[in-house]
């Protein structure tokens, strides 16, 4: 199976950003555990800040199924959330702190109803069981 993963903006940041919220490992880093766990599967990344960037990944459809963490992008894109709902693939959002213990901005996700599933608060690993999920 080839997987996309979709990482929107700040999040190119993991591994500093807010690390007490967010953790201390890159996605770089993370990426190569996920792919040496699920060796099996083909794991494509894309992260961008630009939110059409986003949009243009997704419409690629060279992907059997995604994950997304939108980022700031799960509150108010309504264009990222159209573009989900238009694709006919497996489709999980993932956010890693729980967005529901956070800002009450945050704990709305124009998104997640254009996905399958979400997992919101398990940290990195969120990534990990999106994909358990998916197989």
């Amino acid at each position: 199976m080839k997987i996309l993963i979709i990482n929107g903006p700040n999040l190119n940041l993991l591994g500093t950003r807010e690390p007490e919220v967010y953790g201390t490992t890159s996605m770089e880093d993370y990426l190569n555990e996920l792919k040496k766990e699920f060796s099996s599967n083909e794991i494509l990344y894309f992260q961008s800040n630009i939110e059409g960037e986003i949009i243009n990944r997704l419409q690629e459809h060279d992907f059997d199924a995604v994950v997304i963490n939108p980022g700031a992008f799960t509150h108010y894109s309504y264009a990222i959330a159209d573009c989900l709902k238009n694709i006919r693939k497996p489709k999980v959002e993932v956010h890693i702190s729980n967005i529901y213990k956070r800002e009450e901005f945050r704990q709305k996700s124009v998104t997640a109803a254009c996905t399958d599933s979400v997992l919101s608060g398990f940290g990195m690993k969120g990534y990990q069981l999106a994909i358990i999920s998916l197989q």
